[in-house]
């Protein structure tokens, strides 16, 4: 989450009238994050929502998709953070330009440093979701899968930042070694993305609910694994921790079995997964535009993790940039 679009008190209000719901107590933005605007609302009532500002989804073609995972998550008694439909029945209109969507707000914290305990029932919590999500008809591709990384690689290229010319050789290669082999025919369906510490909350030590969907899309099961695998498994420096991702897979497989071919898959899908972040956070270093009020993350954590990666699979480790 993040603030690209500054709001007004007035401007929510608005927004509101289009709702049956009590007037607006209070405005705050959430500054965390790297995709979309997001204000958390109180209402005088009480109540507290996610106000979120679709940045990268102008047109709002994705958003039934996005939207609508999460809400048959929740239909089924998953704890996803849902949008509320207006009084006309939509889950989302617009606010200056931009898609908008009122949040359920979900109580708890994400983590920072998470442990073993804490992993384990992330993980059960992301099993369960690959069960639920099999019942979701609707189908979004992935925007950063396997076919998209040489367009992100030619676009960091144009930049033209000598301080990242080895990195950027470094994950040409590893792109080209990693689409030759990566797999075909998982077990595959809707997928959060963005499985990461701060999307999972916690109320005390409880699993309370799971946010922001803005990366959801369809893929392989076991990829979403290894996108959970990068982010737990390391601290924000991207050194491994390495008692997590024993705990996370643990509790994973407590609900849902990996298939002999989803874990024969799992080094290359790790390794995929790094070089996914690594891209789109180089790429979002390369073009931040210093009137958003969003600090973007730096990319070296998950050149760390790919060249982690790469050494248990006996692959030259990327030069960390």
């Amino acid at each position: 989450m993040a603030v690209f679009t500054p709001l007004t008190a007035p401007e929510v209000q608005a927004f509101l009238a289009g709702y049956d719901l009590p007037g607006l107590a209070r405005l705050e933005p959430i500054l965390a994050g790297v995709e979309n605007t997001n204000y958390q609302i109180l209402l005088v009532d009480g109540q507290r929502f996610a106000l979120t500002l679709f940045e990268r989804h102008r047109g709002g073609a994705d958003l039934p998709f996005l939207l609508g995972f999460a809400a048959h998550l929740a239909a089924q008694g998953f704890a996803a953070a849902h949008a509320l439909p207006d009084s006309a029945g939509h889950m989302f209109s617009f606010l200056k330009e931009r898609p908008a969507a009122l949040v359920r707000w979900v109580a708890g914290r994400g983590l920072d440093l998470p442990n073993a305990a804490e992993a384990a029932q992330a993980g059960s919590a992301l099993a369960r979701m690959h069960d639920l999500a099999t019942g979701f008809t609707q189908r979004r591709d992935n925007p950063f899968g396997p076919a998209r990384w040489d367009q992100l690689l030619a676009r960091c290229q144009e930049a033209g930042t000598p301080e990242w010319a080895q990195a950027l050789h470094a994950l040409e290669t590893e792109s080209q070694a990693l689409r030759a082999s990566w797999p075909r025919d998982l077990p595959a369906g809707p997928i959060h993305g963005d499985y990461f510490p701060d999307n999972v909350l916690f109320a005390g030590e409880t699993l309370s609910g799971v946010i922001d969907f803005g990366f959801a899309c369809n893929d392989f099961f076991a990829y979403d694994l290894a996108i959970a695998l990068n982010a737990w498994g390391f601290d924000g420096a991207g050194q491994a921790l390495p008692d997590l991702p024993e705990a996370f897979l643990a509790g994973y497989g407590r609900v849902r079995a990996l298939t002999p071919l989803e874990a024969a898959a799992l080094p290359i899908l790790l390794r995929g997964a790094a070089l996914r972040f690594a891209l789109s956070r180089l790429h979002d270093q390369l073009f931040h535009d210093p009137l958003w009020r969003v600090i973007p993350k730096d990319p070296r954590a998950f050149f760390s993790r790919l060249a982690y990666f790469q050494a248990k699979s006996g692959a030259t480790p990327m030069p960390l940039a």
